[in-house]
């Protein structure tokens, strides 16, 4: 019989990111706290760009951003954020999505699974994913409520399980 397997990935749903990204633009339009202070939140290439006129604005844009995420399922352990910083008189936060496993990541979850997962199971690095191979399924499940009993901090879907 041939190897079962499932792959190690961490992706974000793009659509999803604008969906939270379009819906924190509309609340911020629309809350009586952030009247008049030129706050707003767009995409400026493959970064995040929330702006208002002071730093507590700022961070409340970011709240309400997070918990947009958080709505539609989006891990926040994908998304990096800067400190506030001052742009004349605008305060910014720059914020990225974090998507793929990088090598170090992969080679941490790769010792893990050799560390403290059954026997028998191989763990190989495949550019940013990991692809976890056993003969018994059972191992695979344990392998994976072991993982997701794990804290990491980057966010991992289990994909392609067969």
């Amino acid at each position: 019989m041939a190897d079962s397997s499932f792959d190690i990935v961490s992706k974000v749903e793009r659509q999803e990111v604008d969906n939270a990204l379009n819906q924190t633009g509309k609340e911020i339009s629309q809350r009586y706290d952030f009247k008049g202070t030129n706050a707003s939140i767009e995409w400026s290439g493959e970064k995040i760009v929330m702006q208002a006129n002071g730093e507590d604005r700022v961070k409340a844009i970011l709240d309400v951003f997070q918990s947009k995420l958080i709505k539609r399922g989006i891990s926040l352990k994908a998304l990096e954020t800067g400190e506030p910083q001052l742009s004349g008189k605008e305060y910014k936060i720059f914020a990225t999505i974090q998507e793929g496993i990088s090598q170090d990541n992969a080679k941490k979850v790769a010792k893990v699974i050799r560390d403290e997962g059954p026997k028998g199971i191989k763990a190989q690095v495949q550019g940013d994913e990991l692809r976890v191979s056993s003969k018994s399924r059972d191992d695979l499940q344990t392998v994976i409520a072991l993982l997701k009993g794990k804290d990491f901090d980057f966010a991992l879907q289990f994909v392609n399980y067969r």
